[in-house]
């Protein structure tokens, strides 16, 4: 289902003495210590509340631009909207509108494993350490980390946990995106992949 790729990813402040108060004219205002300071971006904390109970958080790289913010909008919008279609049982499909070619059958089936065996899903997914690896034209390459640590698989009829529970709510994996932008300037995902730890392109999601 999923394939295992390989990856290679990626103040002290001293003290000191006060130095004396510049001499300012009367007529003059005084420097705003503040305004040789930079603003230091901050990263964004996004929650996308798929259902009672089920959602997607999102933690956003501190700067993004039009791209990538397009890029991460399609990758939240997949896997929040393949959550929807999940607890709607297989009703809600506006995932499938995030995906084309080969991520579209992916997409698909991943979906349908989970309605065939009467499955759904509580707890919290998160999105974290994404990153555009590459850009060619109209097609490019995010990389993002998935923890569903917080997740728990459920038997759809009775609402409980299911005794076993998978892999991926022990550990947190790699997901690769490959995606291309449309006519319409919208971001659509193409392929989906991934790497699971122990794997040396998952570890950098380890935290």
């Amino acid at each position: 289902m999923r394939a295992v790729i390989a990856l290679a990813l990626l103040v002290p402040v001293g003290c000191s003495s006060p130095a004396p108060r510049p001499f300012t004219p009367d007529d003059l205002p005084a420097d705003d210590p503040s305004s040789a300071q930079q603003a230091v971006p901050t990263p964004k904390v996004e929650t996308v509340e798929v259902a009672p109970g089920v959602r997607v958080v999102v933690e956003w790289p501190a700067v993004a631009d039009q791209d990538t913010t397009g890029m991460i909008n399609a990758l939240r919008d997949y896997r929040a909207g393949s959550f929807t279609s999940v607890v709607t049982g297989g009703q809600d499909t506006a995932y499938l509108e995030t995906v084309q070619d080969d991520a579209s059958s992916d997409a698909y089936r991943w979906v349908r494993e989970f309605l065939d065996q009467r499955r759904s899903v509580r707890g919290t997914s998160r999105l974290y350490a994404l990153n555009v690896v590459s850009v060619t034209g109209r097609g490019a390459v995010l990389h993002g980390c998935v923890d569903e640590t917080g997740m728990r698989l459920l038997d759809a009829e009775t609402g409980k946990a299911v005794r076993r529970q998978p892999d991926w709510t022990r550990k947190p994996f790699l997901q690769v995106a490959g995606l291309r932008r449309g006519d319409d300037g919208v971001w659509r995902i193409k392929l989906l992949q991934h790497a699971e730890l122990p794997s040396e392109a998952a570890k950098g999601c380890l935290r």
